[in-house]
């Protein structure tokens, strides 16, 4: 392995010599990995690039490791720590989907992100006749505690970091993962992963929420004093704008409403009484990594920024820790095509470089089949082989922000920045209609004024209709030709043959009924009884329902059970029709 060179910059401004204090610093600690950080040529690069001249990066842009962190959290940039490879994955049972995971985990994954099916993600049970011909077909179906236990069978969940992409039920879900950890002998207070539980993208995009928005908020806020008391290193919310920008959003867009769902977020965290030091490092993000190369890279570097300028100026966070934004990624889905499939491996490639270049923390690429059906095993093995080419073999991580002081994506940098800021111009303002003005001439908010314009957009169906018209302007470019997608309208002749796509059996959903049964009739039914009756009765005061949902996960309280009860006491939420 050739020798490095010692990192130095030409530079010597003030901010390259405090850069290269934290560089030096983290180099001394151990924090910069023993590898080859040179090019395929062997030339040798410094670990970050600025001007050459000793002037002055403008503060807007700084440098890695220093706030606004445009460039990046860290000084290191991905010579300390690469991205965590975080393939999402899940379907058919427990047993099937632990297969997958050991398969990934085995070829080079770095952490695990469950996908559950849709009675899971809407709090039924297999057996609901509501989830008849779904179980198992979008995800893993969990039912209870024992399903999570067979799903990280033999995967130490002390030592790998799991994210679960689900919001409506994220609670009971968590505390069925508990269960499974605490019968793993596991402690508790080691555990690392994320939760989505980010109902506000529910009601903006996805639709898949269970109750209105005061009693999921309710149940978020007793998640994170939860977490921040007992579980310090577990992120129990993972703010997405995935499902924004899949719903057919602007780069923009997805970036201004997710970061003032964050903001709602904080906004509630401050209501709580909880320290925005302890609890604002417990919140992440899930961003979208679309097509256009360069905007992509401009959307992840500006919201790095919008965040810490937020934290610091509006919501008093002190700290760094408290100050960063992290984010996960995935590839964008919507991009992915049916006709000539093999050309999404390309698309995915070209996303993920995006996500890498813009400093994403971890990434998920999609695999080539999922317009049509849920992974094979060799697509999903293809979409893992295009991290890892991307890490291993094109210098990608050599280099802090390498696009850093590009005129172009500096200025689309700027660009979405400014954009989103009038988008959260609008918002707030929301918040103010209809309102009394108190004495100082402002409005009182019961939790925060980004939240109450949150509250208000989504029930006036802002949102969607922002969400609505730019889908609408994309598919009249795409018809009229003025935007190309390949293989769909342009350059449609192909030989590309039929794909043998992974089929998830009818008997997976005979047999996980089946298990259900047969665990129902095992367990303490007045055990079960007492300890949902609890749980509701917590829920009638302004205690913590945690750990009483934990009480009924330990006794084998199905997810539909717990779902349930909490429908009879909060009632189910019914989007108004709109016309």
């Amino acid at each position: 392995m050739p020798e490095n060179p010692a990192p130095t910059t030409p530079a010597t401004s003030d901010g390259a010599a405090r850069w290269q204090a934290r560089y030096d610093a983290a180099q001394a600690k151990g924090q910069v990995r023993d590898a080859d950080f040179t090019t395929l040529s062997q030339m040798p690069v410094e670990p970050v690039y600025g001007p050459t001249d000793g002037s002055e990066v403008p503060e807007r842009i700084g440098w890695p490791g220093e706030y606004p962190f445009t460039r990046g959290l860290y000084p290191t940039g991905y010579r300390g720590r690469t991205w965590t490879i975080r393939q999402f994955a899940g379907f058919g049972n427990a047993v099937q989907t632990n297969e997958r995971y050991k398969m990934i985990l085995e070829r080079g994954g770095g952490g695990l992100s469950v996908a559950f099916d849709m009675p899971t993600l809407m709090g039924r049970d297999s057996d609901d006749p509501m989830a008849l011909g779904e179980v198992g077909h979008c995800g893993v179906a969990i039912d209870s505690a024992a399903d999570m236990e067979v799903l990280f069978n033999e995967l130490p969940l002390e030592d790998i970091t799991t994210s679960m992409t689900i919001s409506g039920p994220a609670v009971p879900v968590f505390c069925m993962y508990l269960v499974a950890s605490e019968r793993q002998g596991v402690d508790l207070g080691v555990l690392n992963g994320t939760l989505q539980t980010d109902i506000f993208k529910e009601y903006i995009a996805q639709k898949e929420w269970l109750f209105a928005p005061e009693p999921h908020l309710r149940l978020i806020g007793d998640l994170m004093e939860y977490c921040a008391e007992n579980i310090p290193d577990y992120k129990p919310l993972s703010v997405s704008g995935y499902h924004i920008r899949e719903a057919g959003s602007t780069a923009a867009q997805e970036l201004a409403f997710t970061l003032a769902d964050g903001f709602g977020y904080v906004e509630l965290g401050l209501s709580r009484g909880l320290d925005i030091e302890k609890f604002a490092p417990g919140l992440s993000f899930f961003f979208d990594s679309h097509l256009d190369f360069f905007e992509e890279i401009a959307k992840f570097r500006a919201a790095r920024r919008i965040w810490a300028r937020w934290l610091r100026d509006t919501y008093g966070a002190k700290t760094d820790k408290a100050q960063w934004l992290r984010f996960h990624t995935q590839t964008a889905g919507v991009s992915l095509t049916a006709q000539q499939p093999y050309n999404n491996v390309v698309r995915t490639a070209v996303e993920a470089l995006a996500a890498v270049l813009g400093g994403t923390n971890s990434l998920h690429t999609n695999a080539l089949d999922e317009t049509l059906a849920l992974p094979s095993e060799q697509a999903a093995e293809i979409a893992l082989r295009t991290q890892q080419v991307l890490m291993e073999e094109t210098g990608v991580v050599n280099v802090a922000d390498p696009l850093g002081g590009s005129w172009y994506v500096e200025a689309l940098t700027d660009k979405i920045e400014a954009e989103a800021e009038a988008i959260f111009d609008k918002i707030r303002a929301m918040g103010e209609l209809g309102k009394p003005r108190n004495a100082e001439g402002g409005v009182d908010h019961a939790v925060g004024p980004m939240t109450s314009g949150i509250l208000r957009g989504i029930e006036d169906g802002w949102f969607m209709s922002e969400i609505a018209e730019a889908a609408f302007q994309y598919q009249v470019s795409l018809e009229k030709g003025d935007k190309k997608v390949v293989g769909v309208n342009c350059h449609t002749a192909s030989v590309t043959h039929q794909l043998e796509i992974l089929r998830v059996s009818h008997e997976v959903e005979t047999d996980q009924v089946a298990a259900l049964k047969t665990r129902k009739s095992g367990r303490d039914e007045d055990a079960v009884r007492a300890a949902v009756q609890h749980m509701v009765e917590v829920a009638r005061t302004s205690g913590n329902m945690v750990p009483a949902m934990l009480d009924a996960a330990r006794a084998e309280a199905t997810l539909g059970e717990i779902c349930d009860a909490l429908r009879d006491e909060w009632g189910v939420y019914r989007e108004p029709a709109r016309f």
